[in-house]
């Protein structure tokens, strides 16, 4: 390989890296507008969020199921991330778990809307579900592994639960202004602690 082919091969290199940049940010700002809107808001409030185009959004995604695909995964992926990330720099195990569930409530309430984003799809969706559960069921078991074995919290209480139960404490918050969702699930967490 001569010079001018490993000048090339960096470019190319650097252009995937301001690709890929582009569009997390492009999946940042649906996830932020979808929070607020819904699944069903406009696509000129997302690229007025982001900063692009419409011709951007529709160049990487031709539907509205193919953004709202793209933004759950990518959720999920920011949230299977940051679970050992929140482990290594939380002053203790269960504030990174709370942590952590915070930003798993975020996410759930982007995902309302997402089945009827994906009416007629039922394979892609169980597709989506069982991804949600691979990457987010190791994270939430090793945030409560670590909370259980530095005592913090109760250890009877397995990822799948805890999940399944900030879910169910989620459904509706987006309905009724007088529910507070954020505050049941902060209550949930704080009853894992072990008494003493």
């Amino acid at each position: 390989m001569n010079d001018s082919d490993e000048g090339v091969a960096g470019a190319a290199q650097s252009k995937r890296k301001d690709a890929r940049r582009n569009k997390e940010t492009l999946l940042d700002a649906a996830a932020a507008v979808f929070v607020t809107s819904g699944v069903e808001a406009p696509v000129r409030d997302i690229a007025a969020k982001a900063g692009v185009g419409l011709g951007t959004i529709y160049r990487h995604f031709p539907t509205r199921a193919d953004l709202v695909i793209a933004v759950y995964r990518h959720q999920v992926d920011a949230c299977a991330e940051a679970g050992p990330a929140l482990l290594a720099t939380s002053p203790t195990p269960h504030a990174a778990l709370a942590q952590w569930v915070d930003l798993f409530v975020d996410f759930l309430v982007t995902k309302h809307g997402l089945a009827a984003a994906l009416q007629t799809d039922n394979a892609g969706f169980e597709t989506l579900h069982a991804y949600f559960l691979d990457r987010l069921l190791p994270v939430c078991t090793q945030l409560l592994d670590t909370a259980a074995a530095s005592g913090e919290i109760r250890s009877d209480l397995t990822a799948y639960q805890l999940m399944r139960g900030v879910g169910n404490l989620c459904i509706g918050a987006d309905s009724d202004s007088r529910y507070d969702a954020r505050r049941l699930v902060e209550l949930l967490v704080a009853g894992l602690r072990q008494p003493g």
